[in-house]
């Protein structure tokens, strides 16, 4: 970034001694003078170029710049990540009502323009794996990180390989592994329905010193049903975020824009919150999910969410996989249960990650 700052002003010396000569010639400067302010004015400009690097101050605030322009752009592009929308439309294929795909839905980003300068990418299967390619990627959670899962090897694998996964993978409560031999990619996903298992789970990884290249973590639906207790589901949220800070290899320290991290002694994870969806309550097919779930009651717990600072957005180490602004726009129709949506939600749920992914890592495909 900073050599093209160096060409950009180098451009504009070579434009100032050419033109600056053929203004003052304009007002009848004898030859001779002319061409001395020329010889003049080319030499002090290009050892003033040829010598900025070797001047901290004037390259660092150079490079200062660069930086907070290419910061600023990031943060910017980030934030429109989940800038959706969804086309829902009537499947006529599919008759019985308590089929999730009684509907066809796609998405695609909105096209205004700050989301079009960001030129995010549907990524298809050859681009998906070559990012994720050598990755150890973890899920943990309940059914909602499950159903990512599938979206994510959906992404990276053929139907035929998809076919053949999809009764281990759909095991009640009970993890998951995978290698994609092609890619090398390792996949797991770890069933841990509370924040207290996720952080258990964080645990693990800072004792055996062995941490994913991607984490994906959420938690909420288990303790709202069970335990119906937001305060207490807050006290989860801020021992986990102290853990995944603690498992970070940066020794970070917390601001209201993220992480400000330290000197890296290894790469650094990216970690993600999958949030929790829009609770449809008069589709949810139990009486107890009815009364525990209900909208007053999901709103204290992502009340708490934000107030445990865990998310990037509050100052945390999370990036956001927003499922609420999802599932609230592709809308009751992608969903049957009231809790579990279309799988065209989380896939678009990867694709923001993928996305996001790129962003962090300075890609382009």
């Amino acid at each position: 970034m900073l050599g093209v700052v160096q060409f950009q002003f180098g451009a504009l010396a070579a434009c100032v001694v050419l033109f600056v000569p053929m203004a003052m010639a304009g007002w009848h400067l004898s030859r001779n003078k002319m061409l001395f302010f020329s010889g003049a004015l080319f030499i002090t400009l290009a050892v003033g170029v040829h010598l900025t690097p070797y001047f901290p101050s004037i390259s660092s605030f150079v490079s200062s710049v660069s930086s907070i322009v290419v910061l600023e752009n990031r943060t910017a592009c980030i934030s429109l990540l989940h800038n959706i929308v969804f086309d829902v439309k009537p499947n006529r294929e599919i008759d019985d009502l308590s089929n999730l795909d009684k509907f066809e839905a796609s998405w695609t980003w909105a096209r205004s323009a700050p989301v079009v300068d960001c030129e995010f990418q549907k990524l298809g299967r050859g681009d998906a794996s070559d990012l994720l390619n050598g990755s150890w990627v973890v899920v943990a959670g309940d059914s909602q990180a499950r159903l990512v899962v599938v979206s994510l090897l959906g992404l990276v694998l053929g139907s035929e390989e998809m076919g053949s996964i999809q009764g281990d993978l759909f095991k009640r409560h009970s993890d998951y592994q995978i290698l994609v031999d092609e890619i090398g990619m390792k996949l797991d996903f770890i069933w841990a329905p509370y924040a207290t298992n996720l952080t258990d789970l964080m645990r693990d990884f800072k004792q055996n010193k062995n941490y994913p290249d991607v984490l994906v973590m959420g938690s909420g639906l288990w303790h709202m049903l069970h335990v119906m207790n937001s305060s207490d589901f807050g006290i989860s949220l801020r021992l986990l975020r102290n853990s995944v800070v603690s498992l970070l290899p940066v020794s970070p320290e917390l601001g209201n824009d993220g992480p400000v991290t330290g000197s890296v002694s290894i790469r650094s994870p990216h970690v993600f919150w999958l949030g929790m969806p829009v609770l449809v309550n008069s589709m949810l097919n139990t009486q107890q999910k009815r009364e525990n779930m209900k909208d007053e009651i999901r709103d204290a717990y992502d009340e708490e969410l934000y107030e445990s600072k865990i998310l990037r957005r509050s100052g945390g180490p999370l990036l956001y996989l927003d499922a609420r602004s999802l599932t609230q726009k592709c809308g009751k129709q992608c969903t049957v249960d009231g809790m579990h949506y279309n799988r065209v939600v989380y896939d678009a749920a990867v694709h923001i990650m993928l996305n996001a992914l790129l962003i962090e890592s300075h890609q382009k495909l």
